[in-house]
């Protein structure tokens, strides 16, 4: 792994609770549900924080996605940022204290569930549970489902036919990499069918959360020893929000659409270009766009404005000197030159500019799902 600066990482919640997070995936064909849960914690002595990036298939993505050498974009990603860890505990003991209010998280285009664990963390630490699902809508650098192997599955029934092994030794694991546009085909097309995609895997990130707090059992094809019932009546379903960053914030809009038990969005630097005008009028919730100044464009924001209301809160507002990449961890985990040559980072301080968000974020939740009591903005 790299060695980084000291000055580099990615900053820890500022909210009074300790942060755990754990993955959970429910079905393990691609049809299935896959996301990483942050949530209030009670770290034990022997909890550690996981890393980054989960595993060396999620650089050979990024590669793909910026469309460079894989080999060479491994040695180049592995030393800047192969050391860095998210700022939660691993499977840490979930902290029961009344209800927390749900956000569903949608990642942007090139990225994965871990990218954006800043934000996620933050909330967890101020009484939130997120949900950062993991796309797999080919939208994504890099994800990964399970096919069973009949071969695997004949060798465990000779090796031992009186006990039968466990189901995760009969699956083989299935990396899914982004696609990205062939010769001649229309990008709206595309997109638009993998926004509905990505709305329906939020809206199914939501149900299987709803099972597991009304005491539902659910099984976990990742091996782990995280105690999933210890959600059980822990999560207040009246209070739910879906936010996402880019090709996340286009689905925050198809959400709210698709399904009214989110009370509200929060859309970060919004690439409205997936969505079709059409669904406008069924959003019925209320959204905060948050803007970056160099990303947006003038038909972008137009087209953002299409969904102000009258009787609706649609608020908007654009934080100067950042760019599309200030919402990812990215922006703290690169120098200033080399961030700013890679347009990761803007001429604001980085974590100005997530503070600012992140405030502006939790006021409205405060506002608009109820959330009040769960959070100190201090």
């Amino acid at each position: 792994m790299g060695n980084c600066s000291n000055t580099l990482g990615i900053p820890p919640g500022k909210g009074p609770h300790q942060v755990g997070c754990a993955d959970l995936m429910v079905d393990h064909t691609v049809q299935g549900s896959f996301f990483r849960l942050y949530y209030p914690c009670e770290p034990s002595p022997s909890s550690e924080k996981p890393c980054w990036i989960p595993s060396q298939e999620y650089f050979d993505g990024l590669a793909d996605f910026m469309k460079i050498n894989r080999s060479f974009a491994e040695r180049i990603f592995n030393y800047l940022y192969g050391s860095y860890r998210i700022p939660a505990f691993w499977e840490a003991p979930f902290k029961s204290n009344g209800k927390y209010p749900l956000v569903i998280f949608s990642h942007g285009l090139g990225a994965f569930r871990t990218l954006y664990s800043a934000i996620c963390a933050e909330l967890a630490s101020r009484g939130f549970v997120v949900a950062s699902v993991e796309h797999r809508d080919e939208s994504g650098s890099a994800t990964f489902y399970f096919k069973e192997n009949s071969q695997m599955q004949q060798q465990a029934h000779q090796a031992d036919t009186k006990n039968s092994k466990p189901v995760q030794e009969n699956l083989e694991k299935v990396w899914m990499y982004y696609r990205a546009l062939k010769p001649g085909e229309e990008e709206f097309s595309l997109r638009n069918n993998q926004v509905q995609q990505r709305a329906n895997e939020c809206i199914r990130a939501l149900k299987i959360l709803d099972e597991i707090n009304s005491g539902k059992s659910v099984t976990n094809v990742l091996q782990s020893e995280f105690d999933w019932s210890s959600l059980k009546n822990s999560l207040d379903l009246c209070k739910t929000a879906v936010m996402g960053h880019s090709f996340g914030g286009a689905t925050v809009i198809e959400t709210l659409c698709k399904e009214l038990t989110f009370k509200c969005g929060v859309a970060l630097d919004t690439w409205m270009v997936p969505l079709k005008e059409e669904i406008f009028p069924n959003v019925k919730q209320p959204i905060l766009f948050i803007n970056s100044e160099k990303f947006q464009w003038a038909g972008n924001i137009i087209r953002m404005r299409k969904l102000d209301s009258a009787s609706i809160q649609r608020k908007m507002i654009t934080i100067r000197g950042t760019v599309h990449q200030s919402f990812p961890d990215f922006t703290f985990l690169t120098g200033n030159w080399i961030g700013k040559v890679l347009k990761l980072k803007g001429d604001i301080d980085p974590h100005l500019a997530m503070d600012l968000s992140n405030k502006a974020s939790l006021a409205f939740l405060q506002r608009h799902a109820s959330v009040m009591n769960y959070f100190n903005l201090n």
